[in-house]
């Protein structure tokens, strides 16, 4: 398997999709049943075929992925042939930006001094959708990009003065 094996719920929300794909593999209700019955290794394998397949598009399609810790967030654009980040550290120990309070803390002090921003980007390997699988490994989410274009137009605002 090449990612992970998607969660009881995340199968039951994409039920149709797998029926869908137990056709592709003619295999049929009956055939499903009898599978999970008395070649319950067989069912497993056609479940990590499905996770890896649905993850393999989610990858594909995801553009953005953020990371929020107690003192930093990693906001990422996924590129077609890098990644580009950017990273806010705040240097205060009493802040903690998971919580509503430490996130309006930041929201109002943008400019203060203990806010330290930071740009960097990486090309992929050769697996690009593992590269972006291992960002969601160490906790980030897929987003629609809308706090990585923020902090990217007020960084380029700031720049230009």
């Amino acid at each position: 398997m090449k990612y992970q094996r998607l969660s009881k719920e995340q199968l039951e929300e994409l039920h149709v999709e797998f029926i869908n794909f137990l056709s592709t593999q003619t295999i049929t209700a009956e055939e499903w049943d009898d599978l999970k019955l008395n070649k319950p290794e067989v069912a497993e394998e056609e479940i990590d075929i499905f996770s890896d397949l649905v993850w393999e598009k989610v990858l594909t399609n995801a553009k953005y992925v953020e990371h929020f810790s107690k003192d930093q967030i990693h906001l990422f654009t996924l590129a077609e042939d890098q990644m580009q980040l950017i990273a806010i550290k705040v240097n205060n120990k009493s802040i903690d930006i998971t919580t509503k309070e430490g996130y309006q803390w930041l929201q109002d002090n943008l400019l203060n001094d203990e806010v330290v921003f930071y740009n960097a980007s990486k090309e992929y390997s050769e697996d690009k959708n593992g590269d972006k699988f291992a960002l969601i490994q160490q906790g980030a989410n897929i987003t629609n990009g809308e706090l990585y274009r923020y902090f990217a137009k007020w960084i380029q605002d700031k720049e230009n003065g």
